[in-house]
């Protein structure tokens, strides 16, 4: 039975610490980072002291919750890249990083904001946006992007398309991917008219 005890505390913490991954992750996708880390706590049905063993600040709970997120957002960039047409490359970059921001407010809200403390997360978005300004510079080479770009309008747009408020997760993704085809339009370097999707209704609240 001893030498069971310690098998079954390790067992017990790992179980407390995915249930608190678990949690962060649905609260703040429906919330973003505002969340107390009590209100955290709290759900995950474990103490506060708990939680904090885990993840002494909230930067280190955010940089584990959103580790597959971030992973998946640089293989996105990572995909824009490899095509041997950057203005294709990029345009696909910009829908499918909108619509991975869309489902999630709580990794728009990490990724646009600073976390000193989290230097993982620092690092891994700071690769993201040096790709990203690769596939800009060779999409403004091929004559497609406007010169004028900047890697920080794309924070800008995110910032943007995190605000979109609709009635469900399917008519928020459908939103964004309308509002992803408005800003490769004015992202042009020659302005052409190519059909959007289809317009979303949104709720009064969305637009006031």
């Amino acid at each position: 039975m001893t030498n069971r005890l310690p098998h079954l505390l390790r067992s017990d913490a790992r179980d407390n610490r995915e249930r608190i991954l678990a949690v962060a992750r649905s609260v703040f996708a429906e919330q973003g980072l505002d969340v107390a880390m009590r209100e955290i706590a709290r759900r995950a049905e474990v103490g506060p002291a708990t939680l904090y063993r885990h993840f002494p600040a909230k930067e280190e709970l955010v940089t584990e919750v959103f580790a597959e997120q971030m992973a998946a957002c640089t293989a996105i960039v990572d995909e824009g890249l490899a095509d041997p047409d950057p203005w294709h490359g990029f345009c696909r970059m910009i829908e499918k990083v909108c619509e991975l921001h869309a489902s999630d407010r709580g990794f728009t809200a990490a990724f646009v904001s600073a976390f000193p403390r989290a230097a993982d997360f620092a690092a891994a978005r700071q690769r993201a946006l040096g790709k990203v300004a690769e596939l800009a510079r060779r999409a403004k080479a091929a004559g497609k992007l406007r010169p004028d770009f900047v890697v920080d309008d794309l924070i800008m747009m995110l910032m943007a398309n995190g605000g979109i408020r609709t009635t469900s997760p399917a008519a928020t993704v459908a939103a964004s991917q309308r509002f992803a085809a408005l800003l490769i339009q004015g992202m042009r370097a020659e302005p052409a008219v190519v059909p959007l999707p289809p317009a979303v209704r949104l709720p009064l609240t969305a637009v006031i």
